[in-house]
C-alpha cells in the first residue's frame, strides 16, 4: 500500500511540473508577441513619487489619463500636485509618441503643456496582456501605474 501511494505521489508531481512548463512556456510567448498596437485605448494613471532626488525630494502626485492610438502616439490630460501646489491648470493636455518592444517593455516621450518645454521621457512594462503599463520617469524617483479603460 505504501509503494502505490509513493508511486501515485511521484506522478502527480511529476504532471504538475510538466503542466506548468507548458503553461509558463506559453505565458513567456504570449508576453514577448506585443508591439506599439498592444497599446490602444485609454489608461487610467496614479503618478507618485519624489523630484529633487538626490536631496530631500519634492513629493509628486497625481492623476492621468493616456490614450494611445496603437500606431506609436499618446494624447493625454493630467492633474499633478507638486510640493502640495495646485497645478497652474486644471487638466493640462499633452501629446507624446511611444515605441513598445516585442518583450512588452517601452519608451516615452511626453511634452506636458505643449511642446515648448522639455520632454519627460518614460520607461514602461505592459503587463495583464495590454491591461495594465507601470511607467517610471527617466531622472526622478516618479512611478506610475495605469489601468486600461473599459
Amino acid at each position: 500500500m505504501a509503494i502505490a501511494v509513493i508511486i501515485a505521489c511521484a506522478l502527480a508531481v511529476v504532471n504538475t511540473s510538466m503542466w506548468a512548463a507548458a503553461n509558463n512556456n506559453k505565458f513567456k510567448d504570449k508576453e514577448k508577441a506585443c508591439s506599439n498596437r498592444t497599446l490602444d485605448g485609454d489608461y487610467g494613471f496614479t503618478i507618485e513619487g519624489l523630484l529633487g532626488i538626490p536631496g530631500p525630494g519634492i513629493q509628486v502626485r497625481g492623476v492621468v489619463l493616456q490614450h494611445y492610438d496603437g500606431n506609436g502616439n499618446i494624447t493625454q490630460v493630467d492633474h499633478v500636485v507638486i510640493g502640495g501646489m495646485v497645478p497652474p491648470e486644471e487638466w493640462r493636455p499633452g501629446t507624446g509618441t511611444y515605441t513598445v518592444n516585442p518583450d512588452c517593455t517601452g519608451k516615452a516621450t511626453l511634452f506636458p503643456g505643449g511642446t515648448s518645454g522639455p520632454p519627460l521621457v518614460l520607461f514602461f512594462v505592459i503587463v495583464k496582456h495590454g491591461e495594465m503599463i507601470r511607467q517610471v520617469v527617466d531622472g526622478n524617483a516618479t512611478i506610475a501605474t495605469g489601468n486600461k479603460l473599459d
